[in-house]
């Protein structure tokens, strides 16, 4: 059998997609003409039937006249390989998703998690994350789709951080409820004007879904009468339709002279919707104005009105019983970071509702994560070396053979920044906007290379020291680091686009006390977008990372790869190691990593000049300066700064404006580092509510 392609219309080849494909009933089509030699065992000769497959665009259905209809669209394009791991996570079943450093894990993630709430109203699916930080990234993803709020909840402490302009939690979801209710309360008000129907219609959800029934779906009615009529005409449909008055402040004209009879109605169709999505709203709302107390009303929203919940996993460990017994259930669990959650953890969020006749109705798993960058934290040696907790039920799925989708095209950093941990994903690419675009293929200003490893000699006597136990720092790396950033401040660059990472809690704390005395106050520098330790950046990234490897007598925990992983893939488009080359050159297990970033020069090289952005290509040749020392860095940027304030002065630059979008103060936990392994305390341990 063979299939021809037949387009419905004629601008089908003009449109763009997404396309319908239909099949239609087949028809016999005669073979080619058999040979006149035939023996005598062969068969007849079988007639070939040939399925024609319409073409035609997909129109979405028509959403309203007003803006706020307009529905959110998701304006990534996304790859091959990111198109099946969205379908395979749309299908029942278990879809393990393995994404390397910038392959858009999230999104993938967040367009599954789209589908299924477009595709599946009735179910409801259980957001999980091992971080606030990682599950906020997703769910702020989330509400810039076309997912209704009203069908958000996020559960936690984390939901403060979220960087939006209204509460997700379940008070919050109630508050808006009931702050929603008195807005549509009063388009009721107008629908009721539009009819003049007396009475207080918008008084309450009761009297407003009376007054549907008995007022607007009669009027649709006796509309749709007239309209599905063959011989009524445009203007009898515009004539007869009966919310003129209520659609009147849109902000265009409803209907323009001589539109077509299937334009008039697909206005129509749309108004339609508009009202629809009222009363359904409204009908919503009606459950939190008959229950009484609030712990009421956040129990019905999280057991029957949220379809898309989200907490991490510390929550739902805690909160697991007193969910259950309040009759949650779901059908979908998306994972996110599921290679650092432990096998213990993961099965907690599976096992957070009741079966139903000896069944669960779960119907789809998805883990997305990445196994070759960092592991659970696992605070027991025992447990972590002996018991093997430290394995994920990610990773132990992987070495099991369980089919993955692996993502393959990066788009976060520039190719050669990519380079740095290529080594460990053979079958990674570029996206082509990091061939492209314009910030990709300049230079870094100031800077002659985008990455470098800088060599970073004892200072004043002293490398890496331990002012209590496993509490590392090394003064030369973070006065290092802070200069660097003054520098790159001088040269105009955007605090917001730098950020500082430590490998170690106790040079975290150093570095924000230098950058206390050093920058805060000062409109010149500000301070850093972000000043954290390696571990609890993971999934973040930013255009500019100063990173302090801190140890100088051996590796630490970064011989272990998937954290030097972690640290080197952050950057966008430059990264600058301050280290000890002696003692990472020497490590075998890291070899690989430095390969490239040792075979530049060991001092800083600047390059003078220049301000941000820059306008000199990153292939271009330039001269360039090499710094000696952080003493010669720090004396180089005073220098730098006078020069600044004297132009102050005399009125020939301004002040840069005050740069608000820093989280320099961040959580204040301390490394408890046993051996050679961090065991941070996991940031969701503050979760307990």
């Amino acid at each position: 059998m063979f299939k021809t392609v037949e387009a419905e219309d004629t601008e089908v080849t003009s449109s763009g997609p997404p396309f319908v494909l239909e099949t239609s009933n087949s028809s016999a089509v005669p073979s080619q003409r058999p040979s006149k030699k035939r023996r005598r065992n062969d068969d007849e000769p079988v007639q070939q039937t040939a399925q024609p497959v319409k073409v035609s665009t997909y129109k979405p259905p028509p959403s309203g006249p007003y803006p706020i209809d307009t529905p959110k669209q998701n304006h990534v394009r996304f790859t091959p390989v990111q198109i099946e791991a969205i379908a395979s996570g749309t299908q029942p079943g278990l879809t393990v998703i393995v994404g390397p450093p910038g392959t858009g894990k999230t999104d993938v993630a967040t367009q599954i998690i789209n589908n299924i709430y477009h595709n599946f109203p009735s179910q409801r699916t259980l957001l999980i994350a091992h971080s606030n930080q990682a599950l906020n990234q997703l769910f702020q993803k989330i509400m810039g789709l076309d997912i209704d709020g009203r069908h958000l909840l996020r559960l936690g402490q984390g939901e403060g951080d979220l960087e939006t302009g209204e509460s997700f939690s379940k008070y919050g979801r109630v508050e808006s409820f009931l702050d929603n209710r008195a807005y549509l309360l009063a388009e009721v008000d107008r629908l009721a004007a539009n009819f003049g129907a007396p009475g207080a219609h918008g008084s309450s959800c009761e009297t407003a879904g009376y007054f549907d029934s008995v007022y607007v779906q009669t009027a649709w009615s006796k509309f749709w009468d007239v309209a599905n009529d063959r011989d009524s005409t445009p203007d009898d449909i515009i004539q007869s339709f009966p919310f003129h008055h209520y659609f009147q402040n849109t902000p265009q004209p409803l209907f323009s002279p001589d539109l077509s009879k299937d334009t008039v109605m697909e206005i129509i169709k749309g108004c339609e919707s508009h009202i629809i999505r009222l009363f359904t709203s409204l009908e919503d709302i009606r459950p939190f104005e008959i229950l009484r107390s609030n712990k009421d009303k956040t129990n019905y929203l999280m057991i029957k009105e949220a379809r898309i919940i989200a907490m991490t996993t510390t929550h739902a460990a805690m909160r697991r019983q007193g969910i259950a017994d309040l009759g949650f259930h779901y059908d979908n669990v998306i994972m996110e970071e599921a290679a650092q959650i432990t096998e213990i953890e993961n099965f907690i969020p599976l096992a957070m509702q009741k079966s139903k006749d000896g069944k669960l109705p779960l119907q789809r798993v998805v883990l997305c994560g990445d196994h070759l960058q960092n592991s659970p934290i696992i605070q027991n040696m025992a447990f972590r070396q002996f018991a093997n907790l430290e394995q994920s039920l990610f990773l132990r799925l992987v070495r099991l053979g369980v089919p993955t989708i692996s993502l393959d095209q990066q788009g976060r950093a520039r190719p050669s920044i990519a380079e740095l941990y290529k080594w460990r994903y053979p079958n990674l690419k570029n996206l082509p906007n990091v061939l492209s675009d314009p910030e990709y293929l300049q230079s870094n200003a100031g800077f002659k290379y985008e990455y470098q490893f800088i060599d970073v000699p004892d200072y004043k006597g002293t490398g890496e020291s331990q002012p209590t136990p496993h509490f590392f720092q090394n003064l030369g790396e973070a006065e290092y680091a802070v200069a660097i950033y003054q520098y790159m401040r001088l040269l105009g660059y955007p605090a917001s686009k730098i950020s500082i990472l430590s490998t170690y809690a106790g040079q975290r704390a150093l570095i924000r006390d230098v950058l206390s005395h050093r920058c805060a106050g000062n409109r010149l520098f500000g301070l850093p977008r972000i000043v954290t330790t390696v571990d609890k950046y993971q999934g973040e990234q930013n255009d500019y990372i100063i990173l302090s490897l801190t140890r100088t007598l051996q590796p630490g925990y970064l011989r272990d790869v998937r954290r030097l992983t972690v640290a080197l893939s952050r950057a966008r488009l430059g990264l600058y190691i301050l280290g000890r080359r002696s003692v990472f050159q020497s490590s075998p297990e890291l070899l690989q990593a430095f390969d490239l970033p040792l075979q530049r020069p060991e001092r800083l090289v600047l390059t003078t000049g220049e301000t941000f952005p820059a306008q000199r290509s990153l292939n271009d040749e330039v001269e360039g300066t090499e710094m000696a020392s952080v003493e010669h860095l720090g004396q180089y940027v005073f220098e730098m700064t006078q020069a600044k304030v004297e132009m102050l002065k005399r009125g020939a630059t301004v002040l840069p404006p005050k740069d608000t979008n820093v989280d320099i103060a961040e959580d204040e936990d301390v490394d408890q580092e046993g051996g050679e392994i961090v065991a941070e305390e996991p940031e969701e341990m503050d979760e307990i509510i």
